[in-house]
């Protein structure tokens, strides 16, 4: 099931994309989804402390549900 998290601090395309490629870092095979408009993140197949610490961990500020 897929949830929705809050993260801040990304400003662009790069942003996007070390997030995304750390939160499949931390679980292989999951499927993840990012709004740089809205700051979420959609992800499946991942736990939210594994979201947190991944996101967190990429320098960014892991917010919890949106």
């Amino acid at each position: 099931m897929a949830k929705t998290y809050k993260v801040a601090g990304m400003t662009c395309g790069g942003c996007v994309r070390s997030v995304e490629q750390a939160i499949k870092a931390a679980a292989p095979g999951a499927s993840v989804s990012v709004d740089l408009a809205s700051g979420k993140v959609t992800v499946d197949g991942v736990e939210e402390a594994a979201v947190a610490k991944a996101v967190d961990d990429a320098g960014f500020e892991f917010r919890g549900a949106a």
